[in-house]
């Protein structure tokens, strides 16, 4: 199973205050479950991909991740979703690898 609530998030090209920041918004959304927020029910990562084998579980969490965090975050863009496996606990750690997008200020 993927842990998204417990995404390794790497940003490259962001000063490190504004990281943390892009981070804390970023982990917020991702452990937030799609329809869970009242005033927008499309924040949060749509969880579809629970039940699926683990090869589409994979693409289909990276691609709720690409499309989330452009949608809600703009100072970023995903470039690559990885993920590493922990044996003992039976679950897959998403790292998320992301660049400072060309319109940040």
């Amino acid at each position: 199973m993927i842990d998204a609530g417990n995404a390794a998030i790497i940003i490259d090209g962001i000063p490190e205050n504004e990281a943390e920041d892009i981070r804390r918004c970023l982990t917020t959304l991702y452990s937030v479950r799609e329809g869970e927020q009242p005033l927008d029910r499309e924040f949060g990562i749509n969880q579809a991909f629970l039940d699926k084998p683990l090869n589409i579980a994979r693409n289909m969490f990276a691609l709720e991740v690409i499309e989330k965090t452009r949608r809600y975050e703009k100072r970023v863009s995903v470039q690559k979703v990885e993920y590493e496996f922990d044996e003992l606990q039976g679950q897959m750690r998403p790292i998320i690898y992301l660049k400072g997008s060309e319109n940040t200020s």
